[in-house]
């Protein structure tokens, strides 16, 4: 064939591939700008139209076919308004949008049969949940995600650092103590000052003490903590004969032979897993840091606040008592900000601001514990993830059984346009809330007539003390009382009698004793208190009997 007749008969098929796509961009603009009426038209012929229709040369479409879109359905997704262009760059951040942007190159349509199968493709190509941005944020939320500062623990953290720079600085040994209740911050503290120590100790031409950290849930017995710690100062060396905790004693009670023996700074974390019934190991531990040659810092993390106050007698007998730092639990407004830090990364606004402050008022007022705060947060993330995923499947098994339907194909592109809405709403997080939070136990203690309510706030306050149990005569003052305070008439003793034993029988509180007088059996409160807190919180009157 004759080259030049090659060429001619190309630029004619780029030509009329060219005009068949701006056909299919017509018959897009046409569905779309309907308002949702997807009747067939009447095709229009040229002798129909009023205006000469002018014709271009083969070179004119094929030069316009380089900046034409792969398909007219592009067009419709990347239309942009000129004066967005002109606008000054908005601060705050956008919101979320999980359903990602439409898949475009998998849409194959023939508008020549059908218009309206435009519709049903659409809803099977378009990406409703952009997986790597749910994994971005998720990712953001987990526990095992560092953050680059401790928020809201800067006292502590100072008095820890303040506590190891004076035991360098003198270059003597040390103990202390850290408690404070789960997901209070505690490790993420300890780990920020043995960084902040290091540093400090390098700058100031001060010796970096050896770091040793340890995990007492790890160890197979309470005495291998003491193998650990010979083992940084003599990794070769067995012990034949004699225990590590010897060794240790010994080596501290002896002067080194070689000056300038590195300090040991060791953090023992979940040290409450060493005690034992005579509380040996914990007294023996801490005894290391009185040798008169003891070179190591030890640093105590528990969760157990009472446990200074059961073993730091005997400590303080034995002229070795530690300081003592407690981490109190998190309070709504630092909750909210520890949140909020976690999101700053990111360049988009992922949860409504009063559903962050209803899961802070919530988890400060049951326990403090920021770890809970987050799984929550994590929840409610999957709460709009399924929901993101139902409306997906609905709208595709209705284009899927009905493409022509104008009620069924007409919110498709309303799901579409819906994009800026998508983020966690308080819906979502009060259903996360209730996951995690409430049990059988709550629900029970809701469903309560008020009487037997304002029994079970007053066993709360009775037994928040030292009591373990109470007869149910003590049991009614406090019920009176309470009464008294809040202008309620109380009940009679028989009365409060009758609904002891219905309590007993629904198991929130516990009746023992053989006396024949009822006043005189013993009573105790067969619930977690904090279910009793979670379960009235919510009512002014309730929040007012447990304060």
């Amino acid at each position: 064939m004759n080259p030049m007749k090659c060429k001619r008969v190309g630029i004619s098929s780029v030509a009329k591939l060219h005009n068949v796509e701006v056909e299919s961009e017509r018959s897009v603009e046409e569905v779309v700008g309907s308002g949702g009426d997807l009747t067939p038209q009447k095709r229009k012929l040229r002798s129909d139209s009023s205006s000469p229709i002018k014709c271009k040369s083969a070179c004119r479409n094929l030069s316009a076919c380089t900046s034409t879109p792969a398909n007219g359905i592009e067009k419709y997704f990347s239309q942009k308004k000129p004066q967005a262009f002109c606008k000054p760059p908005i601060v705050a951040k956008p919101n979320w949008n999980p359903r990602g942007k439409p898949c475009l190159n998998k849409l194959r349509l023939n508008f020549g049969r059908k218009c309206v199968c435009f519709v049903s493709k659409l809803a099977n190509c378009v990406e409703f949940v952009d997986k790597e941005q749910m994994r971005i944020v998720k990712e953001a939320l987990h526990l095992s995600t560092v953050p680059s500062t401790v928020a809201c623990r800067d006292v502590e953290q100072k008095r820890v650092l303040e506590f190891c720079k004076s035991c360098i600085e003198q270059e003597k040994a040390g103990s202390l103590y850290v408690c404070g209740c789960p997901g209070t911050g505690k490790s993420l503290s300890m780990e920020k000052v043995k960084q902040l120590l290091v540093n400090w100790a390098g700058e100031g031409g001060f010796q970096e003490p050896d770091v040793l950290e340890l995990n007492c849930t790890s160890l197979t017995k309470t005495s291998d903590i003491f193998a650990k710690i010979l083992g940084k100062y003599q990794p070769q060396k067995k012990a034949n004969g004699t225990t590590s905790l010897q060794l240790l004693q010994k080596l501290y009670s002896q002067k080194p032979q070689l000056d300038g023996t590195k300090l040991m700074l060791i953090i023992a974390d979940e040290l409450d897993y060493l005690i034992t019934k005579d509380w040996a190991v914990l007294h023996d531990l801490f005894m290391l840091t009185t040798y008169p040659f003891s070179r190591c810092i030890l640093l105590g993390v528990a969760n157990a606040i009472d446990l200074a106050d059961r073993f730091v007698p005997k400590l303080q007998s034995l002229n070795c008592k530690p300081m003592v730092i407690t981490f109190q639990a998190y309070s709504k407004d630092q909750i909210l900000k520890i949140l909020q830090e976690r999101f700053m990364a990111l360049p988009y606004t992922v949860f409504q601001p009063h559903a962050l402050e209803l899961c802070a008022r919530k988890v400060a007022a049951a326990s403090g514990d920021m770890r809970k705060a987050l799984c929550i947060s994590r929840s409610a993330i999957e709460m709009l993830e399924a929901e993101l995923r139902e409306s997906t499947d609905k709208l595709n098994s209705s284009t899927a059984e009905n493409p022509f339907s104008v009620q069924q194909t007409a919110p498709a592109l309303a799901l579409v346009k819906k994009q800026e809405i998508d983020i966690v709403r308080i819906d979502h997080m009060a259903i996360a809330l209730s996951k995690t939070f409430k049990s059988p136990v709550v629900d029970t203690i809701q469903c309560l007539p008020q009487h037997q309510q304002i029994i079970m706030c007053s066993a709360a306050k009775h037994f928040r003390g030292v009591k373990k149990d109470t007869t149910i005569g003590e049991l009614n003052k406090s019920y009176i009382d309470i009464c008294k305070a809040t202008l309620i008439p109380p009940v009679g003793s028989f009365e409060f009698s009758s609904m002891c034993k219905v309590l007993n029988d629904q198991g929130l509180l516990k009746l023992s004793g053989q006396s024949r007088d009822i006043k005189s059996k013993r009573v105790t409160l067969n619930v977690d208190e904090g279910d009793i807190t979670f379960a009235l919180q919510g009512i002014r009157f309730f929040r007012t009997c447990l304060e």
